[in-house]
């Protein structure tokens, strides 16, 4: 049997696990990984309160999926509209600029980055910072 890297340690994390939950401009950000245990990915639960729309973003490195697990909205991928219900599933490439605007009952979503991603390193706002 091979030996496995103590940073690739299995997790289960039911919500609120974590431990922590921040506020980045309008996005309510849980991650499900640690800087600590972060291996090749990161992941996160994000909530956008009803009604809000996000400014744009892209990441540079990373690439990037969602999966809305609750309430609905839209999306804008390189500036296409495309709705968002539970269920549907995203791939975002390096690069891909996106928004977000949660419906009437708000929006949740799971978000994985390949290589990690964390607020500070390869999240970049159009426009500069986020307001």
């Amino acid at each position: 049997m091979s030996s496995i890297d103590p940073q690739y340690q299995v997790l289960v994390r039911a919500p609120g696990d974590s431990g922590t939950s921040h506020a980045l401009g309008p996005y309510r950000l849980e991650p499900l990984i640690s800087r600590a245990e972060q291996g090749a990915t990161t992941a996160w639960r994000v909530r956008i309160e009803a009604g809000v729309r996000t400014p744009v973003s892209y990441h540079a490195r990373s690439e990037e999926l969602y999966l809305v697990t609750s309430g609905g909205g839209r999306t804008w991928l390189n500036s296409v509209e495309h709705p968002l219900v539970p269920g549907v599933f995203l791939r975002l490439p390096p690069g891909t600029t996106h928004s977000f605007e949660a419906g009437p009952g708000g929006l949740e979503m799971l978000d994985i980055h390949a290589p990690g991603c964390w607020p500070d390193h390869d999240t970049f706002f159009v426009g500069g910072t986020i307001p």
